[in-house]
This record gives C-alpha cells, structure tokens and sequence, in this order.
C-alpha cells in the first residue's frame, strides 16, 4: 500500500510539473550532472534541490524513528502527510487553486515526504524495503528469480514482485487521477491518499502491535 503510494505521489509531481521526479534520484544524480554539459544551471539546481531535500526527508524522519517513533511504523506515513498538507497549501497560495501547473517550490515538499516514507520499514536500523527505489526492487527480484529457478521457493521473488507491481499501480492511478484534476487539487487528491494512508497504518498495523505488547 506504501509503494502504491509512493507512485502516486510520483505521478502527482511528473504530470503536473517540468517533469520533476520525487520518487527516481538516480535520475536526478543524472540531471544534476548533465546539466552542467548542456548548460542549463536551472536543471543542475533543482535536480540537485530536490537530492538535497529528499534526504533531509530521510533525515528527519530517522532521527524522529530514534527519538519519538520508536516501534511506531505509522511515524513516516504522518510526516509525509505533513509535507504533502504544506505543499498544498504553498501552492494553491503561490498560484492558486486552479492553476495546472505545480511550483517548484512545493514539489521540495513533496519530495521530503517521500524520502520521509522510505524510512517505514526499518530492521537493525536499516530501511529493509525502499519503498521507491524501483532499481533495487528489481534486482531483488531477479536474484529471487534466479534461486526459484535452482530449486527455491515462489516466495523468493514474489514479495519483490507485489512491491514493484504496488509501485506502478499506484503511478497508474495517479496518472488516471490527473487526467481529471490538475496543479493544486491534484496535490490535495494526493494529500487526501496519504491521510487515509497513514489512518490505516495506524489502524491495521501500529494498533495492532500495541495491543499485543499490552
């Protein structure tokens, strides 16, 4: 669902937007450099600008993890929906509610929330799923495949599978959503997925857990 979420967000910020990815900071490390070679400075800066600030979000959020969301997996999900509520509001203040275009400004908040959301499963103080990073899902994926093939099990490269599979649905709703609704609101149908999002993870998973410890 998290996943699913994530590429909501990405769609959110790529179809409404230059083309600014929130979710692919491979493709960011890229546009940073080669805009250098083409002479575009704007490029380099907010590739970079949006590096920066995705990992502020994972930042942030860990040092939240340490301090304040200990055994709490819903911690991630509230500061993104934080982020995404701020972005809203920045950019229906910047351009108003009906402009199709999100600022670029705001996009800094959306891409904090997704480094933000990449920390929710942490095991030994390490993310144990990035829940946007595509490239290594796939090579998970593959390796699985690989053992399935000499003798292993389905499940060796299914949950990898349902991740990435999570991921594109979630770019496909986005995708579908913005042919309706654009610019702000398409931020503020974005913000509404991530509450329900984060109400659920409490709900269905941080409760849960609190219960059984009691």
């Amino acid at each position: 669902m998290l996943a699913g979420l994530a590429g909501v967000l990405g769609a959110t910020a790529f179809t409404h937007s230059a083309g600014y990815f929130v979710t692919f900071m491979t493709g960011n490390a890229q546009r940073a450099v080669l805009g250098v070679f083409r002479d575009d400075v704007w490029l380099t800066i907010t590739a970079s600008l949006l590096i920066v600030c995705f990992v502020a979000g994972v930042v942030v959020a860990s040092i939240c993890r340490r301090h304040f969301w200990v055994d709490h997996p819903h911690g991630p999900t509230v500061l993104t929906t934080f982020s995404l509520v701020a972005a809203t509001a920045l950019d229906i203040l910047l351009g108003g509610w009906e402009q199709t275009l999100l600022d670029f400004v705001p996009i800094l908040f959306v891409v904090f929330g997704i480094g933000a959301l990449n920390t929710s499963f942490v095991k030994d103080g390490e993310v144990s799923v990035p829940l946007s990073y595509v490239t290594g899902t796939l090579v998970k994926m593959g390796q699985g495949i690989e053992r399935h093939l000499a003798g292993g099990k389905v499940e060796d490269w299914l949950g990898y599978f349902l991740l990435y599979a999570s991921f594109s649905l979630g770019a496909a709703a986005g995708g579908v959503i913005s042919l309706v609704v654009g610019g702000s609101q398409m931020l503020a149908v974005a913000t509404i997925v991530c509450a329900v999002t984060t109400g659920y993870t409490y709900f269905h998973s941080d409760r849960r857990t609190l219960v059984k410890e009691s």
